[in-house]
């Protein structure tokens, strides 16, 4: 079991399987890219499994997020999921995407053992899109996003922030759009993790805001905390149901007393929060020889000295000083 000091057990890895994209997000990362992980840095598919099969053997975990960078630039990803889906006890299985290779990829990963996904998507204006993702590639996500569906990686999930002077006004459009394709939407509030920082709390779309502009179009009816248990978005009914659509309220309504998280990057170091400034290192471990039982205490240990919450609403927070491209979403 993964269990910190304030009772919290974490059931749910993220794994980042690479720290590369092959978009620019403003909100992300900068026009001309990072400086990417050697690959030597790099956890091979065999690392990732082993650290996954002590997870979900030992550890307690149940659910298996694959993400990135971009996870579909893995070249062994569907080898992976194939070998993740062999696992006893069998975590369920997700992966967080721009779905700009979706399209070619759905059949394979579902055949694999994928159980789900959620795919990117800002806007839907393809010179929006250029202009926050500073890639031509709309008409691709779509295309993944309908492979996906296809394919019976269900349910869809679109997640869309929502930038000032770019976007803002998209909410109700994209419900809109989400209900008729049969996707579930979830907004996620701009959170401060772009490589530039040039987030500003004063100027982000918050929650409120969204869901106000929603229902300028839409009668949204909670479904309750019972219903919500530790996810991270509160969801309400789209004009009494069966549609949903979710909002991640990560700055002004954080979930942090709920989180079941725990984070595995690129380069093999464990983080307990997203916003952690600290990380662990498995990689160095497991190339080291150490066996299973002390990889786990490790990340045991690790876990117990999570913190109470990520510090967004504190004068004195500091920004981790990784991307979201290299720590996983």
């Amino acid at each position: 079991m993964l269990i910190d000091t304030y009772g919290r057990v974490a059931t749910d890895l993220r794994v980042s399987l690479t720290d590369r994209c092959n978009l620019r997000c403003t909100y992300c990362m900068p026009e001309e890219g990072l400086q990417w992980l050697a690959k030597p840095d790099l956890l091979t598919d065999d690392e990732i499994v082993r650290l996954i099969d002590i997870a979900v053997r030992t550890l307690g975990i149940e659910e298996v997020r694959f993400t990135g960078g971009e996870p579909l630039l893995r070249p062994g990803l569907v080898g992976i999921v194939e070998r993740v889906a062999a696992l006893a006890p069998r975590p369920q299985m997700s992966l967080t995407t721009n779905g700009i290779g979706l399209g070619r990829t759905a059949t394979a990963l579902k055949a694999a053992g994928l159980d789900r996904v959620n795919v990117s998507l800002d806007t839907l204006r393809p010179d929006v899109f250029k202009t926050l993702t500073r890639r031509d590639r709309h008409k691709d996500v779509l295309a993944g996003l309908q492979a996906a569906r296809e394919a019976g990686l269900t349910p869809v999930k679109v997640n869309t922030v929502l930038m000032p002077g770019l976007n803002e006004d998209e909410a109700p459009d994209l419900l809109s759009w989400a209900v008729e394709h049969d996707y579930e939407l979830r907004f996620i509030e701009q959170m401060p993790l772009d490589a530039q920082h040039g987030w500003k709390r004063d100027s982000m779309v918050t929650a409120g805001d969204i869901l106000a502009s929603l229902r300028t179009r839409f009668d949204l009816t909670p479904e309750g905390a019972d219903t919500r248990g530790s996810a991270p978005a509160e969801r309400w009914l789209v004009n009494g149901g069966p549609h949903r659509v979710g909002v991640i309220a990560s700055v002004t309504r954080p979930f942090c007393a709920a989180c079941d998280r725990t984070r595995l990057t690129a380069d093999g170091q464990i983080r307990t929060c997203l916003f952690a400034t600290e990380e662990t290192d498995l990689r160095a471990a497991l190339r080291s020889g150490a066996p299973d039982e002390e990889i786990a205490r490790i990340w045991r240990q690790a876990m117990w000295g999570k913190k109470a919450g990520a510090g967004l609403d504190d004068p004195s927070f500091v920004q981790p000083d990784r991307p979201m491209s290299a720590i996983g979403g």
